[in-house]
């Protein structure tokens, strides 16, 4: 009872917060409003932990904490003396492909022999649609060619890992999710540059074989040694696989800081209508996702996975891409902002489908399926 009144006082402490902040905003003072902005996500992420339905939020809350520091303090996550914190995006995207290596094993593909259409569906969709709506959107736009280039990549990017997570909460198909996350992130080095030399290369110049290069140093290697690992030493470093998870969630969040301070004020000029536009490209993802896959005849449970996995898309991967470019200022825009929003909606889908049990489901086993998602 004491543990949920002090969820429940920081809830209100956050509502008075919130109101705080508003004033100083419509006041003209909204320098001055930084601290306490950053204050009311920090309560509101405690006071979600207190209630299941909303703990999910509280690490995105977080993030937009960590965010609002970002862009009211960028100094601070630009350089640690002479050393630029950009350079710190690909190892910790090696790490969290190297952790999604660890959690990977023979059982994550058996899915394509017990149901290939679906994997084959999934996979299809999965290229075709967020990148499209991407290039879509990019052109509509009119945002500068690195900004808007960066919308096309998001969407060329492959599923993420929270969209497993996502697929268990929404009673989802977990192996069919599994499975093409696997697939779709082993593919990448080959249909990301591909499909960003079609769409982008109108606003960018595209090296296909040098961006080949850069996605198979940031997941084959990673995702091989971690395959690796799991072979030899699966069952024998428990610590490892409880601290992956944390210093993946760790690493995602520092990504998103570093890129956010880094483009600061391309982020201002542009922000609520990239915001705007990022959140209309993940909402079609889900729904074109889902309705592509039941134009195939596809089970309810299926399509939600098919739904999941097309809304969500990697975007520490495009992260780092684009550093890997030297436009993470502008061209990582997109992705930073893409990975906080679809966190939230793919929650809220997640709920609302959790609610409403589809035909043929059963109650996966975690254990062994999800341990390090």
């Amino acid at each position: 009872m004491k543990q949920l009144n002090l969820h429940s006082a920081a809830l209100g402490i956050a509502a008075l917060l919130l109101l705080i902040s508003l004033g100083l905003i419509f006041t003209g003072n909204i320098e001055s409003a930084g601290p306490i902005i950053i204050f009311f996500f920090l309560a509101m992420a405690l006071g979600f932990r207190g209630f299941e339905a909303l703990k999910g939020l509280s690490y995105t809350t977080l993030i937009f904490a960590a965010v609002v520091m970002a862009l009211y303090y960028p100094v601070y996550f630009i350089t640690v003396g002479d050393f630029k914190l950009t350079g710190l995006i690909t190892p910790l995207i090696q790490i969290i492909m190297f952790g999604m290596g660890t959690s990977m094993s023979a059982k994550d593909f058996v899915a394509v022999f017990k149901t290939p259409k679906g994997v084959f569906v999934g996979i299809i969709a999965q290229f075709l649609i967020m990148p499209g709506m991407g290039y879509f959107l990019a052109t509509m736009s009119n945002f500068p060619p690195e900004i808007a280039a960066g919308i096309v990549l998001i969407g060329c990017s492959p599923s993420g890992l929270a969209s497993n997570v996502m697929a268990y909460l929404a009673k989802a198909n977990l192996a069919l999710s599994l499975t093409i996350t696997s697939i779709a992130t082993l593919l990448a080095p080959i249909f990301t540059p591909l499909l960003m030399k079609l769409l982008a290369g109108q606003f960018i110049e595209i090296d296909m074989m040098g961006m080949m290069w850069d996605i198979a140093k940031m997941i084959i290697i990673p995702i091989g040694a971690g395959l690796l690992f799991n072979k030899l030493f699966a069952g024998k470093a428990k610590w490892l696989d409880d601290a992956l998870p944390i210093v993946s969630m760790t690493g995602i969040a520092l990504i998103i800081v570093v890129i956010t301070a880094a483009g600061r004020d391309s982020l201002l000029d542009i922000g609520a209508l990239l915001i705007l536009i990022v959140l209309i490209h993940n909402i079609f993802g889900y729904t074109l996702g889902f309705w592509f896959a039941r134009l195939f005849k596809m089970p309810e449970r299926d399509a939600r996975t098919v739904a999941l996995e097309v809304g969500m898309q990697n975007g520490g991967l495009a992260s780092g891409i684009a550093n890997s470019l030297g436009k993470i200022a502008t061209m990582g825009l997109a992705p930073a902002v893409f990975g906080p929003l679809m966190n939230i909606t793919g929650s809220m889908l997640a709920s609302y489908w959790h609610r409403r049990t589809p035909e043929g489901y059963v109650e996966p086993e975690i254990e062994g399926e999800v341990r390090s998602h």
